[in-house]
């Protein structure tokens, strides 16, 4: 037999194309071509294939090979497809036998040795290759993350040990997730003293997920108050965790199973925010998906990174369109963010030399449309030396989080989602309103000059402030306390004034 046929997986975002690798043994001068749009990576695989072969004892053909990689219109990346152009090539000169090969994908890097070494995306391969109901071989540094999709992954240390599988000699052992038993250590909310409203909000946020900023003075606390956010928040189920895992394999970080908290420093690019490249790559709002992503000194940030969260917020993906490809990330994160009140950060102090003009271009970085999305807007106030002394320790973050889980789950038997999820008639639904409530909420709207947005989320935060005292439907208290929660919008109203 001189033409075997290989399946492999190629890596495109959080999805996993299957590609053909079709092997052809001609005569003629030995040579050896691979086709079928290979980048630089690719194309290097003849050398680490021959010499992977040759130092596993097995005869390397000297003939004519040329390896088809189909669909020839998708692009073929990195040295994923060693092991499968390998194979093929051992199938095609007869070394190993070809009947079950239909029944097997194939994906590792191969180095001279004929070791395998780790590839990234194995958790959406081993995805897509369970429902082709095929096994997967992978290096066994995958196998970890690979064992996530519940399915029959086979990990390998080598070239050798796939083809005794093959041959039937010894089995590879199958993919198992391993335990992780140690102890997380997250910041705990009990090391935070004083700041009531500020606390209260960040419970808020983490019960119904919703986007938050903290401003005020520097030194009050609110990168502390930000970064006890995890702590709080409710484990990740199981589908969650496998989409965070695919997220994280597809950009070869380490699997991860706990919310990710992101912060990036406000030097950070628009493309290191959103993703993109000439191979496109997940940005930092992907990598919180789930999680949270915090923004410490949100109107540092290029003010055009900071608009590019305004569809993702929305829409929960991110789409990065280039030339060779098009690639979809999810991105259902929580936006945090932290900034001072005005360029000097001590707005209404003696010290503060801050004009309206100034005061209102540092704000204007952060646009209209990005804080109608913001659902939560609260002021972190000062604290004298007399109060830190005399504040007691706060609620620790587990008693917390008890509270958090409670609520979530109201939220998911009645809706299947979180409220900040909620959109058009579930929000109709789920957010009943009385006569009463109606017009303090119509009254405060007009007078705060709310968009329908906002509008919106101040419904959905008073449905979570409901859930948190475990109420069927919205008071009036629920409504005063979401509109305050609004507070940039009333000093915005208040400055624009002057």
């Amino acid at each position: 037999m001189s033409l075997s046929v290989i399946y492999t997986r190629a890596q495109l975002g959080v999805s996993a194309p299957l590609v053909i690798v079709e092997t052809h043994l001609a005569n003629g001068l030995p040579a050896f071509h691979i086709v079928g749009l290979p980048e630089a990576a690719v194309r290097e695989s003849r050398d680490r294939v021959r010499s992977a072969l040759i130092n596993s004892h097995f005869e390397f053909p000297q003939r004519r090979i040329t390896v088809n990689l189909a669909p020839a219109d998708l692009p073929k990346e990195g040295g994923r497809y060693d092991l499968a152009i390998a194979i093929g090539i051992l199938a095609a000169s007869g070394q190993v036998p070809g009947e079950s090969l239909e029944n097997y994908e194939f994906i590792g890097e191969l180095a001279l040795t004929g070791a395998l070494r780790e590839i990234s995306g194995a958790l959406p391969a081993a995805i897509t290759s369970a429902a082709a109901k095929r096994k997967l071989v992978i290096p066994l540094e995958n196998s970890a993350e690979a064992a996530l999709a519940g399915a029959e992954v086979g990990a390998a240390t080598s070239l050798l040990q796939v083809c005794a599988e093959l041959h039937g000699r010894e089995k590879l052992p199958r993919a198992e997730q391993k335990v992780d038993q140690s102890v997380i250590d997250c910041p705990d909310l009990a090391d935070v003293r004083g700041q009531l409203k500020a606390r209260r909000a960040l419970e808020v946020a983490a019960a119904g997920g919703h986007n938050l900023l903290f401003y005020g003075p520097p030194g009050t606390g609110k990168t502390m108050l930000a970064s006890r956010l995890p702590g709080i928040l409710p484990p990740l189920t199981t589908t969650e965790s496998i989409e965070v895992a695919a997220v994280y394999s597809s950009a070869g970080l380490p699997h991860q199973s706990l919310r990710p908290f992101r912060a990036p420093h406000h030097s950070a690019s628009p493309t290191a925010l959103v993703g993109g490249g000439s191979t496109p790559r997940p940005g930092e709002i992907s990598l919180a998906h789930r999680g949270v992503l915090f923004l410490d000194e949100m109107p540092e940030f290029p003010r055009h990174a900071l608009e590019i969260l305004r569809e993702p917020l929305e829409n929960g993906e991110v789409r990065i369109s280039r030339a060779r490809a098009q690639v979809t990330y999810p991105a259902h994160f929580q936006l945090v963010g932290a900034m001072n009140p005005c360029p000097c950060g001590y707005l209404g102090e003696p010290r503060c030399r801050c004009t309206p003009d100034q005061i209102d271009r540092y704000r204007n970085k952060l646009s209209g449309p990005l804080l109608d999305r913001i659902d939560m807007q609260v002021e972190v106030g000062a604290m004298n030396a007399l109060q830190l002394q005399d504040a007691a320790a706060g609620e620790p973050s587990d008693s917390v989080r008890e509270r958090v889980c409670a609520a979530r789950q109201l939220q998911t038997q009645r809706q299947g989602t979180t409220n900040n999820l909620l959109k058009g008639a579930e929000l109709e639904t789920h957010c009943v309103l009385g006569e009463k409530e109606k017009h303090l909420l119509r009254q405060s709207v007009e007078k705060l000059g709310l968009s329908a947005r906002s509008y919106h989320r101040v419904l959905k935060v008073a449905r979570t402030l409901a859930d948190l005292a475990s109420l069927q439907r919205i008071s009036s208290a629920q409504i005063a306390e979401a509109l305050a929660y609004r507070n940039l919008d009333r000093r915005q109203t208040v400055i624009s004034s002057r």
